[in-house]
Parts: C-alpha cells; structure tokens; sequence
C-alpha cells in the first residue's frame, strides 16, 4: 500500500468511526476540507503532515493515533 493509500483508509475509518464527514471534521481543524478533498481524489500526492494533523484536531484524535495503525509499518515506496 502507497503513502496516500494509507492515508486514505485511515481518514475513512476515523470518519464512519465518529459518524461523521470530511466536511464537518476538517472545519473543526479550522481548515477547508478541499485540502483533504485533494488527498481523496489523488490531486495531491504527497499529504501534508499538517494537513493529517489539522484533520487529527478536527477529529479530537492526535497524531499518534492517526498513524498508529499496522498498514503504515508496511508501506511501498511510490
């Protein structure tokens, strides 16, 4: 699995976890969800760590529990 690959999955999970949207999870992080809209849709191919965090602070989750998932030990090079 690529980087954005992972990334991906992760922002999905989090959102059906808190039943909740991109949307209303990035406005939190007080940024403009076409940022992870662009990840989503392959527009962007190198995420932001502050992206990831600003989507974190929306989420009420940190960093660490972002990525503290096993696919991201195995990711592929692009």
């Amino acid at each position: 699995m690529k980087l954005n690959e992972a990334i991906i999955k992760r922002i999905e999970e989090i959102c059906d976890g808190l039943g909740s949207n991109i949307c209303e999870l990035s406005l939190r992080g007080g940024m403009s969800p076409s940022a992870i809209y662009d990840i989503i849709k392959g527009r962007t191919k190198s995420s932001k760590v502050i992206t990831v965090k600003r989507f974190c602070e929306g989420a009420g989750i940190t960093l660490s529990e972002f990525f503290d998932r096993d696919y991201f030990n195995d990711i592929e090079d692009d």
